[in-house]
């Protein structure tokens, strides 16, 4: 699927893997904060909310996060890049 249809629907579920000062700081209005070093911790809770859109400052920490929850039996979870090009692609 497109990313930017994916990033815009509604059961998509926008997850920005940044600490939580730097989530605090700007962030996605819609998305949830699982900093990078948790997500082994929450494979479960991850798993209900597929699909998954990942996000961070340029994309780095959240290609790490998709590649481990791919490598877990992870469909439905991509990487969005930095929290910014999310923002930038959600409809106004």
């Amino acid at each position: 699927m497109e990313l930017f249809k994916l990033i815009n629907d509604k059961k998509t579920t926008i997850v920005d893997v940044r600490t939580p000062h730097e989530f605090s700081e700007n962030r996605v209005e819609s998305s949830i904060n699982i900093p990078l070093n948790t997500v082994p911790e929450k494979i479960k809770e991850l798993k209900k909310m597929q699909p998954i859109v990942m996000c961070c400052a340029a994309g780095i920490r959240s290609g790490q996060a998709v590649e481990f929850l791919k490598s877990n039996g992870f469909g439905e979870v991509y990487n969005g890049g930095s929290w910014n090009d999310v923002l930038n692609m959600l409809e106004s």
